[in-house]
């Protein structure tokens, strides 16, 4: 299930590309089949080992990956103090990250120092009335430790990221499928994977994600306006 889009965000091979919180790897894995050379990052030591792996293993089956076009990475690093020289990177990807971090101004300014000049970066968050309401059916949504710490406007996210030094030049959003179902998690408990309608709703999102048919194609891209759960802003740094 991937949230950027990466022909808005201008991948191309050869790109190398930071894939903030990278969490499982779906945006990073992608970016190898695109050509790139991806480093992941994300502060958690298992979810880079399991990354790792699926990495080499892309480098043995996925023929653009196996070719040596497309090549990745996988480390552990903190957000508020990136490893990396000054514009070490032509595409930034941060999805679903910054509501996870205290100091995301410092972050923010993190990724600007390591993006090169007239390089883009892909930022996504939670919508935020999407997320505003589940944060009122639920405080152990967001109390749970490592959750999210703020429900950002769009208008607060773009005004901190310029404040950084690049400039917004698109946005949308994505996911509106997944609206109800985190407010229905919300409702029956957060940690109730068991439920039966949790469980049915699951079953139905799988199932979009890989039969990617009409009958759910077409009204999440209708309804992603209004409900998409997230919010995803494109950057460039002046060059």
């Amino acid at each position: 299930m991937l949230t950027v889009r990466y022909d808005r965000l201008g991948v191309r091979p050869g790109d190398r590309l930071l894939d903030l919180g990278a969490g499982a790897g779906r945006h990073a894995f992608e970016a190898m089949r695109r050509g790139a050379s991806v480093t992941a990052v994300d502060a958690d030591a298992a979810e880079v080992k399991d990354v790792s792996w699926m990495m080499k293993g892309l480098a043995a089956d996925d023929p653009v990956v196996a070719a040596g076009v497309g090549r990745g990475s996988a480390m552990v690093a903190d957000a508020l103090e990136l490893p990396f020289p000054d514009g070490a990177f032509d595409r930034i990807i941060a999805a679903e990250v910054l509501e996870h971090i205290p100091g995301d101004r410092q972050a923010i300014g993190e990724l600007t120092r390591v993006l090169r000049p007239g390089g883009t970066m892909a930022i996504t968050v939670p919508r935020w009335w999407p997320e505003l309401v589940t944060w009122a059916i639920s405080d152990d949504y967001h109390n749970k430790p490592g959750g999210h710490i703020r429900i950002y406007r769009a208008s607060a996210l773009v005004s901190r990221v310029e404040e950084a030094g690049l400039e917004r030049y698109s946005s949308h959003h994505a996911h509106s499928l997944h609206s109800p179902y985190w407010w229905l998690r919300a409702a029956v408990g957060v940690d109730r994977d068991d439920h039966p309608l949790v469980s049915a709703y699951h079953r139905m999102l799988v199932w979009d994600i890989t039969a990617r048919t009409p009958f759910t194609r077409v009204p999440e891209a209708l309804l992603n306006p209004v409900m998409g759960k997230s919010l995803v802003t494109y950057f460039r740094k002046p060059g």
